[in-house]
């Protein structure tokens, strides 16, 4: 299975995130914004994570919608457009020495069959979390009503839905920062998950290796 984060605006958790990693000897892969790399610091770590063989890839560089939320088939987005917003987050990642670069995640998560053709057309694999996992669901915040998933009742779905499904060769996806009206924040409990899925003999890879 593969560990991935990604990151926009918010990018609380990068640090704590790299060093539970670090502990427990799990390869992750980071997919982050052109704005995220604006952060000097962040992107410093994004470097070092990197050269220790955690994989690093682009997020779109403003985190553009690529569709409608109501009509997914339809697009807000033109073409240029769309290679002109990547193509500018994969040059921040060449400028911080990150180059071979072959898998793409989505802004949102959220795209449709003309994004995956113009992704393979830069020669970018499009990937996205295993449909039917909720851990993306962490961005939430308790303002938001019933939308709203605490730590504790993503990680129960997950286990579930490991007991009925099994995750292997699933991808696992987690944000690495939220809003700040979201202070429970389910990095802080991805030691916990690692070691409670490393007991189920699962191994983590990077998608590079899946």
């Amino acid at each position: 299975m593969s560990l991935v984060f990604t990151g926009d605006e918010f990018r609380e958790g990068l640090k704590p995130i790299a060093e539970v990693l670090e502990r427990t000897k799990v390869k992750g892969s980071f997919f982050v914004t052109g704005r995220f790399l604006e952060d000097g610091k962040s992107a410093r770590l994004l470097k070092k994570l990197y050269d220790k063989g955690h994989l690093i890839g682009p997020h779109s560089d403003r985190h553009l919608l690529y569709a409608p939320w109501e009509d997914r088939d339809s697009l807000l987005v033109t073409r240029a457009e769309f290679r002109q917003d990547l193509q500018d987050n994969l040059l921040k990642l060449s400028k911080i020495g990150i180059d071979d670069v072959e898998e793409f995640i989505a802004p949102y998560e959220w795209y449709n069959q003309a994004i995956a053709d113009w992704t393979s057309e830069l020669g970018l694999a499009l990937y996205n979390f295993t449909p039917g996992l909720r851990t993306p669901a962490d961005y939430t915040y308790p303002q938001m009503g019933k939308k709203y998933l605490s730590s504790e009742a993503i990680i129960r779905q997950l286990l579930d839905f490991e007991e009925r499904n099994s995750l292997n060769g699933h991808i696992v996806l987690i944000h690495l920062g939220t809003d700040p009206r979201r202070t429970d924040k389910l990095f802080n409990q991805l030691e916990r998950l690692i070691d409670l899925l490393k007991n189920k003999n699962y191994k983590f890879v990077p998608l590079n290796e899946f």
